[in-house]
């Protein structure tokens, strides 16, 4: 079991930063992916980007990229998501999760264990 506690999030005005960070417990950190998603009302979960388990391996999705970077550091147990130049639409409920999926896993039910979430805004 392992169990994903998010924090970093807050209101911020465009074109601003954030730096979500992802505390996970258990002594396998390592061997997960991890990932971040984002949610808004009414919406499906949105992949944002993914790191494999060494950092080796990063992916973003097309409407984040080149303004967000992930990174982990596993003897803190963390992975980060670096936000800049943020955008109204970037909006919402941002979540991590842990995969133990080889590849690169952008869909919901490829990862195994989720966090509480935490609430981004971007205001215009």
């Amino acid at each position: 079991q392992v169990q994903l506690v998010e924090s970093g999030g807050g209101l911020v005005q465009a074109g601003g930063s954030l730096r979500l960070s992802c505390t996970a417990s258990g002594r396998t950190f390592s061997s997960y992916a991890m990932g971040w998603f984002r949610q808004t009302p009414g919406k499906e979960r949105e992949f944002v980007s993914g790191i494999s388990g060494s950092g080796g391996r990063v992916w973003y999705a097309d409407s984040v990229k080149g303004r967000f970077s992930i990174s982990r550091d596993n003897a803190k147990n963390t992975v980060y998501l670096q936000m800049n130049s943020l955008k109204p639409e970037d909006t919402a409920v941002y979540y991590c999760a842990a995969s133990t999926r080889r590849g690169y896993p952008t869909l919901g039910y490829e990862y195994d264990y989720w966090g509480q979430g935490t609430q981004v805004t971007v205001s215009s």
